[in-house]
């Protein structure tokens, strides 16, 4: 079968232009051959009707001709301003050929006849306008540009104010020890003032324009008050262990932030790009779609594609966190960062620089450290009540004493600035955030992605994990085990089962299709195909209009099953397989086909790491028959089982699990089981790392297929669910005995100043333990 594009006759420009559609269109699956004629200016693709229709593959001509202009347009828009063009596309690039491309893009129409289609372009295409989408696309994106660097960092400047305030203050102290000038020990507590208050001051500033108060305002008051009361030193050592604590939590959390941006490290800055017989090298971010990339054995992936040619072992940890190499070969996507193995491979861009896997994973890890846990949340709401509170208790602990009982104001003030510094919730507040982000950074660094510290806070909740079966607990690779055909003719009866499952993306319908392939390589094409979910397909073959699927489909559409097949179904499911009834409308049954699906080798590893866990109860689910799921289930060892459900019905199963025993996490793969992934408390998808909606629908990601992943999300959460009690328990320990100090021991305020800060860092510390949890 042949798709037709033909356009008018295109000026010359030089030859290997054409290559860029060429490449481009050759390497999409499905594309046996690619013949472009470039004096007539027409192009003719030889396609597989059985990997794709006719309306595919339009919209892949369509792909191409976007893809390939959007690669012309780009080294046009660089040659214009001067900049570096690429190398193929260096010579005179015209107009014309840009504008052929572009109506690509945009096809209004399609005509078959005799299994080929012929799409006309529309040769009076307004030129001005393409070209300005065009010149609009290839700008920087907003956001994207390079900005200029600050030429302090934010830590270096804490780290210079810091050390500054420790130097004037000590000189402050040291001078007035040995009578220096009044005016000269004043300027260098003032230095040192403003050199330990400048982040608080502008902290403080931002929380009154929000008409709140926070910790850093009555450090700063308790500072001005000590030197008011003539205590300047004892003010500027406040400041200095406050800024200090700030630095060293700064410092801090930024190793957390900083684990999982470092695998940018990773990924090559230039990638080595093929251009006709030419290898050209380009920095990553001017590759484009459909760009052919060479990776040398020993190089990483500079980029996410799919493999053209070459066969290899690729260490994915740094995407999925498996161990293990992966074997990879035509048609097979590698991410950018993996390290290639001993063999050269060939791939097809097929996502941008900004737009990998491990860009996206980076910029969810930063939207989730920025998201809240539900903790957290309480606690900020908690500092902007308990701050007015200390601040209204330092007032009436000043004037009460000083004007009602008639107590000497220095110490009452003393006393009273004290106070400010001990019962201030600097440790509590930061106790949480300290403990999600290092707990959020260690799972990515694992290949478990948690989309915010809510759904941490909600994992270490949970009491039960249901499962979806297939491809989640089994392999997800079933085979044909068995074929009975009742006029004896099983090659027949698999070729055109075959035909009918090569259209469907269920892995029952794959194993068909690939044995019937095996069997008999030329199948005929299906068409009026149908899929009815969770019970089976229908399509016409050579006319003949098919029905294949399972007894459920049977009983819905009112067909009777025959007593002969029925026992031979129930033999073979009895064994553990699934069987299917093929039908043909109009005639009878043909027979049925014999399903088996192996139970993943880490699955019962898996579930006996659950229960370790805590996990109380673990479920499967399937649409399977229930002779066939108790056979998996037993093998497996879950708790309970339920059979012959459709997406709603494992829906109702979810809210009867909630309601009897608390949340419930749901285990698939992101896109057969969305509504299920959507009503559990906590939905996680299994094989994102090449799963655009498992990444987007998910709670919880896990970025390989390793079921062990699971077991050490829940563990991790509830060892950082932990961490976070002993932060809270500590730091409101520390608060209550450095206030009963305060009243009862007179304590100093230097000492005061000492536990406050010490355990704000202490606490910090312990989050940073979740860095290393290994499960």
């Amino acid at each position: 079968m042949t798709a037709t594009q033909t356009s008018p006759a295109l000026p010359a420009p030089e030859e290997r232009c054409t290559e860029v559609f060429f490449d481009t269109l050759k390497s999409y699956q499905g594309i046996e051959k690619v013949v472009y004629d470039f004096q007539a200016g027409s192009l003719k693709a030889v396609y597989d009707p059985r990997v794709i229709t006719n309306e595919q593959a339009v919209q892949v001509v369509r792909q191409a001709g976007q893809t390939a202009s959007e690669r012309v347009a780009q080294c046009a828009f660089k040659r214009e301003r001067g900049l570096p063009a690429c190398a193929d596309c260096a010579g005179e690039l015209n107009l014309s050929l840009m504008n052929q491309y572009a109506a690509a893009a945009t096809l209004p129409t399609a005509a078959f006849s005799n299994h080929s289609i012929t799409v006309s372009l529309n040769p009076d295409s307004p030129l001005n306008g393409q070209a300005a989408e065009f010149e609009q696309a290839f700008l920087p994106r907003e956001g994207t540009q390079t900005e200029g660097k600050p030429l302090i960092s934010q830590e270096a400047l804490e780290v210079g104010l810091t050390a500054l305030n420790a130097v004037a203050g000590l000189a402050a102290w040291l001078s007035a020890q040995l009578g220096a000038d009044g005016l000269f020990i004043g300027l260098l507590y003032a230095t040192s003032y403003v050199a330990g208050g400048f982040f608080g001051v502008r902290a403080s500033i931002e929380a009154l324009k929000e008409k709140t108060l926070n910790v850093d305002l009555l450090m700063l008051l308790a500072a001005l008050g000590a030197a008011i009361i003539g205590a300047p030193a004892e003010g500027a050592l406040l400041l200095f262990l406050f800024s200090l604590s700030n630095t060293l939590q700064t410092y801090a959390m930024d190793r957390s932030r900083k684990a999982i941006e470092k695998l940018l490290d990773l990924r090559p800055s230039v990638a080595t790009v093929r251009r006709g017989s030419r290898l050209v090298t380009l920095p990553v971010e001017d590759l484009v779609l459909g760009d052919v990339v060479l990776v040398r054995p020993g190089e990483r992936f500079p980029i996410d594609g799919q493999v053209l040619s070459g066969e290899s072992d690729v260490n994915q940890a740094t995407i999925t966190g498996e161990s293990m190499p992966v074997h990879k070969g035509p048609g097979e996507t590698v991410f950018a960062s993996a390290l290639n193995g001993t063999g050269a491979l060939e791939i097809r861009v097929t996502r941008l620089a900004q737009d990998t896997t491990l860009a996206r994973i980076i910029r969810m890890v930063e939207e989730a450290q920025s998201t809240k846990a539900n903790t957290q949340r309480r606690l900020d709401e908690f500092e902007k009540y308990y701050a007015i509170f200390v601040l209204g208790a330092a007032v009436m602990l000043i004037f009460l004493p000083w004007l009602a009982l008639g107590h000497d104001f220095q110490p009452t003030f003393y006393r009273a600035m004290t106070w400010l510094v001990v019962a201030s919730p600097c440790a509590l507040v930061i106790s949480t955030p300290a403990s999600i982000l290092s707990a959020i950074a260690n799972a990515a660094r694992n290949g478990v992605l948690f989309k915010g510290g809510v759904h941490l806070e909600q994992t270490a909740e949970l009491k039960v994990v249901a499962f979806d079966k297939t491809g989640t607990l089994t392999s997800g690779e079933p085979i044909l085990n068995d074929i009975y055909a009742l006029d004896g003719d099983k090659i027949g009866l698999l070729r055109l089962a075959g035909a009918v499952e090569a259209k469907s993306e269920h892995p029952l319908a794959r194993a068909i299709y690939q044995a019937a392939q095996q069997a008999t390589p030329n199948l005929p094409a299906a068409t009026e195909f149908r899929a009815t979910p969770g019970q089976g397909v229908e399509a016409t073959v050579e006319g003949r209009k098919l029905l294949i699927g399972n007894e459920r489909l049977f009983f819905e559409k009112e067909i009777p099953l025959p007593a002969e097949l029925q026992e031979k179904a129930r033999a073979w499911e009895d064994s553990g397989q699934t069987v299917m009834y093929v039908y043909e409308f109009g005639a009878s049954f043909l027979g049925l086909l014999a399903v088996a699906d192996s139970l993943r080798a880490d699955a019962i590893e898996m579930i006996k790491g659950l229960k370790a866990a805590g996990i109380q109860r673990v479920v499967m689910l399937t649409g399977d028959n229930p002779r066939v799921a108790a056979q998996i289930a037993v093998r497996a060892g879950v708790d309970e089982f339920h059979a012959g459900l459709l997406p709603q019905d494992k829906v109702s199963v979810l809210k009867t699990l909630q309601e009897k025993y608390g949340p419930v996490a749901m285990v698939g793969d992101g896109v057969n089981d969305a509504p299920s992934l959507a009503t559990a408390d906590i939905g996680i998808a299994m094989g994102g790392g090449g799963t655009d909606v498992a990444i987007e629908t998910a709670d919880v990601v896990l970025m390989s297929d390793d079921l062990r992943k699971i077991p050490f999300a829940i563990g991790l959460a509830r060892r950082a669910e932990k961490v976070v009690w002993q932060n809270l328990v500590f730091s409101m320990a520390v608060i209550v005995i450095l206030v009963a100090s305060a009243f009862g021991a007179n304590l100093p305020l230097p000492l005061g100043v000492l536990g406050h800060e010490g355990s704000t860092v202490i606490v910090v510390l312990n989050g940073l333990r979740l860095l290393g949890y290994k499960g």
